[in-house]
């Protein structure tokens, strides 16, 4: 039966040496999402075209799980789900300013998206710290504060991860679209009361579409949306994601894509759990550029398993998976030689952090001891748009703090931040001097 996931139980010599690869159903969706995936991608963007109401805890506040319209880096538009929350009290003179939350990796199986979770609307639960209770992160962060300040916050899923389609998985502008059209649908719908200032915060992936969709001034400023003539009054990025930044600078040629290729993977091949990241990035880029294959990076075992893995697996179960089978020989998985490396090169910067002066002002937050995300990332992203005009922060956090502590730690300094912002307070350039 299609809902039956298909799974074998073999000993792992015998999986090592002829593993089956056997195509299994889609992983088991709720009512909602299923319908969703049954449901083509035409409406306006931000245009809700299902939702249901969703029992919360947070004081103060009403929610929603809802699907609406987005699309992605080649244009095509796209179905993403995620969830919606505002406060139950009466909207003020001016309406409410819409947070919109950009969450960091959960996976690529259509049952990876955060609102699925059975009492999704909680603050963020991250699966490696002390008191998290899932197989994965979910929740809103400072969701409690924001209700409390009369804010409305949106929680996009992204495409794929409960609409039908591939998730295009490290993509920051496909994720980044997701998150402005999120906020449009949000402000879409009467029972919100919203008004047009909005602001994008997110965490890792998360941050990544948060800087991507910052510069992508045309895309926020289109009419005949759902939502037209948004204020965007600034971004929030937590320890943001670009792999695409560390692309050498240049001339884009093949030399620069083959070095490219060496030095990411050198970065992050040295464990399983960051070879699995590394495997969705590669299989979210083949996602919004079918034009390319698995097989030029992958062998062809490496191919089956890695489509096999992420299309039913969200991303810790994934890692567990890899470790399982091949424990610390993961990288046979992948080619010695990757081939059509320029075009693979070329895809990603496309779908990467564009250099474009930010729309209003970036605040980053980041610990010193993130090797998730290493933090020059970001610190050329600051370098490269600071010179071209962008007003935009960084701050490293107190303490030795890691890319999993980062949400917590920040959270005091990204709430005044937000809360200046939505004040119209002046805020100083806070690009390094020269």
């Amino acid at each position: 039966m299609k809902q039956i996931a298909c799974f074998s139980v073999l000993m792992l010599g015998f999986l090592l040496s002829i593993f089956s690869f056997a195509v299994c159903a889609e992983p088991p969706m709720q009512p909602f999402y299923a319908a969703v995936m049954k449901m083509a991608p035409e409406g306006k963007l931000g245009q809700v075209i299902k939702q249901e109401e969703v029992v919360t805890a947070v004081k103060g506040a009403q929610a929603w799980r809802i699907a609406y319209i987005s699309s992605d880096v080649t244009g095509l538009k796209t179905i993403a789900t995620g969830l919606v929350v505002a406060p139950t009290s009466p909207a003020p003179m001016g309406g409410r300013p819409v947070m919109s939350w950009g969450h960091g990796t959960t996976g690529t199986a259509q049952n990876c998206g955060p609102s699925q979770i059975f009492n999704p609307v909680v603050p963020l639960n991250e699966y490696f710290l002390l008191g998290g209770n899932s197989w994965s992160d979910y929740g809103i962060p400072a969701i409690e504060e924001f209700i409390k300040e009369g804010y409305i916050v949106v929680a996009t899923d992204y495409q794929g991860l409960g609409g039908g389609g591939r998730h295009q998985y490290t993509i920051a502008t496909s994720n980044g679209m997701d998150t402005i059209n999120a906020a449009r649908a949000a402000g879409s719908m009467s029972e919100t009361g919203a008004n047009k200032k909005t602001l994008i915060y997110g965490w890792s992936t998360g941050g990544g579409a948060a800087i991507a969709i910052a510069g992508m001034p045309d895309y926020i400023n289109q009419t005949g949306t759902a939502w037209d003539n948004l204020d965007v009054i600034g971004f929030v990025a937590l320890a943001p994601e670009d792999i695409s930044i560390l692309v050498p600078p240049g001339k884009l040629n093949q030399a620069a894509a083959d070095k490219y290729f060496a030095d990411s993977q050198k970065m992050f091949l040295n464990n399983v759990f960051n070879f699995t990241h590394t495997a969705m990035f590669y299989w979210g880029t083949q996602a919004a550029f079918p034009n390319l294959k698995l097989t030029d990076l992958f062998m062809d075992e490496g191919a089956k398993v890695v489509n096999e893995i992420l299309d039913n697996k969200c991303m810790h179960a994934s890692s567990d998976t890899f470790n399982f089978l091949y424990g610390s020989s993961y990288a046979t998985l992948l080619k010695k030689k990757p081939s059509n490396t320029l075009a693979w090169t070329e895809a990603m910067l496309k779908g990467g952090v564009l250099s474009v002066k930010p729309l209003a002002p970036v605040q980053i937050y980041f610990g010193s001891k993130d090797t998730t995300v290493p933090p020059i990332m970001h610190k050329i992203y600051q370098e490269q748009v600071c010179k071209l005009g962008g007003n935009v922060g960084r701050m490293q956090l107190p303490g030795e703090q890691t890319h999993f502590t980062t949400p917590g730690v920040s959270r005091p300094f990204y709430l005044s931040w937000i809360k200046d912002r939505v004040a119209g307070k002046p805020l100083a350039n806070a690009c390094p001097k020269s």
